[in-house]
């Protein structure tokens, strides 16, 4: 092979002295190049500090802007399904700087007055030359106005996200939800009870996991306030509650209320009539008289007669009946028909010590126990409580107390006689159900059930009968005071029911304030033929949605109400 020619061969010194200068290029090069991405990192560093300068301490006046609005600020609500009932958004705030402002302030104050009209354009120009350094125009502003406000060029205008609460269902369990003012704190409902857990930052992936259950809640109000309207009454309350854990599985209360706009609500819609009204409800009250006589063993069998006259004398008195036996009938009998003269005369016997410490026992004489701020408190005849106000409030008058009173009663005496208190949360492992009091024994406990049973089978609760649910309960109707004096013309009436009564699962109390009369009611208003009708029609919509399964073939034990009621008068 023939050697390279000398003249295409550098000599060795010089090929040692170009490798060198490029290896000192390639040096000086990425010498340039990391100290340029050093560069380039420090920049983007210091922007990003100044922005979450800027955010966490710029002059905001009060509010968070840039990054931390982007932050939820409360913690989600959601149904115990995982269903969302209270959420956190952005929404659009729009603020102005008067000292920013290098428009006209007078041709912006005439154009803030017109999009913004809750304030005229003498009084926006006043506050644009108040010398303050921000104020707000609207918060939870809609786009449009965003849109229109941002068209008018005006660099002293801000507009800024800012956290908003949001209830996706509306008016759905609202007063239960509750709601928040402008600034995201609790005012009323769940949303003031668990105000703490729901604005603290640790628990804020976690969302507060209801009782309620949306299906249930949908239908108990949808039923409720189609009663509420066809008998034009002005209120009206309702709960389901479960008989063994306490929780409650829906409660509303009407007139209704939009959580997105309570501000706008009436006072009457803002008022939880399930929890902080307290009412007279009548007749419902009578199956307690009668299971505290049973249990102390001055009821021996439904089978125990009572004179039962057309009109009871006693302590300076007179007790009515609507429908008076006009002569002697048995506790079977005085449930079925709804006897006052009878369940007056039970109560007699139990006296009035033993009547307040079962009432005592069963929750009754203080508020409401539940998560809920909003809680009525008991009324009582006080010190005036002697023998007769004793018989009065065996049969529900002379004592008020609110719907969910009545529906924790109602849980405790017939899921084995155990009270256990209402509660809005969802009984898991971190919410165990809450510790009971025995107030009832089994056995009068599982007695009761017959008797209810009856009530709805063959006496004043029959249009409350839902076919196959094996509903018992009975009906309420308490005249309402007016100045000062009891009056027929308006009442409140109520039914008290649980589902299935072979085996006690659910408890659910509907109300209604004052309804009226109807053509079809005959020109009454009482329990039997407004909210008992309603109730049979609520259990046949809400029993399948809870799993309760219509069975013809099976009953309570009627055995030991049966033979004791006789058909010869009503």
């Amino acid at each position: 092979m023939n050697a390279p020619s000398p003249a295409l061969v550098a000599p060795r010194p010089e090929r040692l002295r170009l490798v060198g200068q490029r290896r000192q290029l390639l040096a000086t090069m990425h010498q340039r190049l990391m100290f340029g991405m050093l560069v380039y990192a420090g920049i983007v560093a210091l922007i990003a500090l100044r922005i979450l300068y800027l955010a966490a301490f710029g002059d905001h006046a009060g509010r968070k802007e840039g990054l931390t609005a982007l932050v939820p600020e409360r913690g989600d609500i959601v149904d115990r399904n995982g269903d969302p009932l209270a959420r956190t958004i952005d929404a659009w705030t729009i603020a102005v700087h008067p000292s920013k402002v290098i428009g006209d302030k007078l041709a912006l104050a005439q154009r803030l007055a017109q999009l913004i009209p809750e304030q005229s354009a003498e009084q926006y120009f006043a506050l644009l030359k108040s010398g303050k350094p921000f104020f707000y125009l609207r918060r939870r502003a809609s786009p449009s106005l965003v849109a229109a406000v941002n068209a008018i060029g005006e660099p002293g205008l801000a507009i800024e996200r800012e956290p908003d609460r949001l209830y996706p269902q509306t008016t759905l369990a609202a007063h239960v939800l509750g709601y928040t003012d402008i600034d995201g704190h609790g005012v009323a409902g769940m949303e003031r009870a668990m105000d703490k857990y729901l604005s603290d930052p640790a628990t804020r992936g976690d969302p507060l996991v209801l009782s309620i259950d949306s299906r249930v809640q949908q239908a108990l109000e949808h039923e409720l306030l189609d009663a509420m309207t066809h008998f034009s009454a002005i209120g009206a309350a309702g709960v389901v509650m479960d008989v063994h854990t306490g929780e409650v599985l829906a409660m509303t209360s009407l007139p209704q209320l939009n959580p997105n706009d309570a501000g706008n609500g009436s006072m009457d819609a803002r008022f939880n009539r399930a929890t902080l009204g307290v009412y007279e409800l009548g007749s419902t009250f009578k199956p307690f008289t009668v299971a505290m006589a049973m249990d102390l063993g001055v009821v021996k069998s439904f089978g125990q007669m009572y004179n039962c006259p057309d009109e009871l004398h006693v302590y300076g008195h007179t007790v009515h009946d609507t429908e008076p036996y006009g002569r002697p009938c048995s506790v079977a009998e005085i449930m079925k028909n709804s006897s006052n003269i009878g369940t007056a005369q039970i109560a007699d016997q139990v006296g009035a010590d033993r009547q307040k410490a079962f009432l005592k026992k069963m929750g009754f004489l203080d508020p409401v126990r539940v998560e809920l701020k909003e809680r009525g408190r008991t009324l009582t005849p006080g010190s005036r409580w002697g023998p007769f106000e004793t018989m009065t409030v065996g049969f529900g008058h002379g004592i008020a107390v609110t719907p969910l009173h009545l529906a924790t009663g109602y849980a405790t005496l017939f899921n084995g006689g155990v009270y256990h208190p209402a509660t809005l949360l969802k009984i898991g492992p971190g919410h165990p159900v809450p510790q009971g009091m025995r107030v009832f024994t089994e056995e009068t406990s599982y007695k009761m059930r017959a008797l209810l049973r009856l009530v709805v089978t063959s006496g004043t609760g029959r249009k409350a009968d839902a076919p196959g649910y094996r509903v018992g309960g009975k009906t309420g109707t308490a005249e309402k005071l007016a100045n000062g004096h009891y009056t027929s013309a308006a009442v409140v009436t109520s039914f008290a029911g649980v589902f299935p009564m072979d085996d006690p699962r659910y408890v659910m109390v509907m109300m209604l304030d004052d309804p009226k009369a109807t053509k079809e009611t005959f020109g009454f208003h009482t329990a039997a033929w407004n909210i008992g009708p309603a109730f049979g029609v609520a259990v046949s919509r809400i029993a399948p949605l809870l799993g309760v399964e219509p069975d013809k073939s099976r009953e309570p034990d009627m055995s030991q109400v049966l033979p004791f009621v006789h058909e010869t008068k009503e």
